[in-house]
Order: structure tokens, then sequence, then C-alpha cells
């Protein structure tokens, strides 16, 4: 034990206490760097890892149907909904592969059924932005076919992210004259 009992003590007593101050500053500086420099080190952002896989839910409203023997309006004599739920399989940022499996559910005054399933594979094109073009072959069990171009939006938020997009079908087969549709899906990325 140390008795202080004038200046050169009081002296000594801040040499001590300095002393102790810079050891641990020293340590904590040195602490900090070599536990942080492996963080500077990376400056460059981390691209995500490819192949990535995703998933989706949506709901598809088509809104009008063309054909050469009648335009016909979703909401006007029926209603036809569907509910697209499918993986996407990203092999880059730019290109992938999705399959899509849609129940449509068709109402009206008799009242409601599911009248068709469509499976729907395709090809992924990243266009920037949140954007991709989706290009998909359709086979639904009414016996028609076709292919269905998608231009798709990914809206990005803290709660998760969500799309919009615009389906245009085209369809052919089972005695039926072509059609081409105008659709309006939303749904979510899981």
């Amino acid at each position: 034990m140390l008795l202080f009992t004038g200046k050169s003590s009081l002296s000594t007593f801040y040499f001590y206490l300095n002393k102790a101050i810079f050891t641990r500053l020293v340590f904590l500086l040195t602490s900090v760097f070599f536990t942080c420099s492996s963080v500077w080190a990376q400056s460059e952002p981390v691209a995500p890892a490819y192949p990535k896989v995703m998933m989706y839910m949506g709901v598809l409203h088509p809104l009008v149907t063309f054909s050469d023997q009648e335009t016909v309006t979703n909401f006007d004599t029926y209603y036809v909904v569907g509910f697209p739920t499918g993986v996407n399989l990203w092999k880059s940022s730019k290109i992938g592969f999705s399959i899509e499996v849609v129940p449509l559910i068709r109402a009206d005054k008799e009242g409601s059924k599911m009248n068709n399933l469509l499976f729907h594979p395709g090809v992924l094109v990243g266009l920037g932005k949140g954007f991709t073009f989706a290009g998909r072959a359709a086979f639904e069990t009414s016996g028609r076919y076709g292919f269905t171009p998608v231009l798709n939006k990914v809206f990005k938020t803290r709660s998760g992210s969500y799309f919009i997009a615009m389906p245009l079908p085209v369809r052919f087969g089972n005695n039926h004259s072509a059609t081409f549709t105008i659709g309006l899906q939303f749904g979510v990325v899981i």
C-alpha cells in the first residue's frame, strides 16, 4: 500500500493512474483494430450467391380476352381468378428458370368451380431495376396450350418482396379459336 503524503507522492499517483489508463486504452484500440480489420478489408459489396431459389404466390385476374369471334371481359357475365404458385431458380442475376402452377376458379350466376389448371414452365430474364421478363409455355387441363409472355416488377420493402405482373396469354387448341388475353397479377415473394 502506498501512502501519498506530499507533492511527489501525488505526482507518482497520477503517473501510475495515467499508465494504467494508457495501457487499457492501447489494449482496447488493439482489440478493436484486430476485430474490425477483416470488416474494413471488404470495401466492395458482397454479391448474392447463385444459384438462388425463390418461391412466390399471387392472385391473377384475366381482364379481357380477344379472339376472331368475340371480345370477352372478365367481371361481365362471369368472374375468373387464378392463384399462381411457383418456384424460380436463378442461375445468375440475368437468367433463370421457373415452374408455375395456376388453379383457375370461375364464378357465374350458377355457382363457382375450379374449371382449369395451368402448368406454366418458363425462362426468366433479369432486365435490371427489379424488372423481369418471363417467357412461359402453357399447358391447360381444359385442353388448350400456348405461351405466355410476362413482364414483372418486384418491389422490396422492409416486410418482404412483392410483385406486380402483366401476363399476356396466347392460347390455341381444343377446337376453339386462338385467343389473346391481357391479365394483371399481384403477389408476394416467399
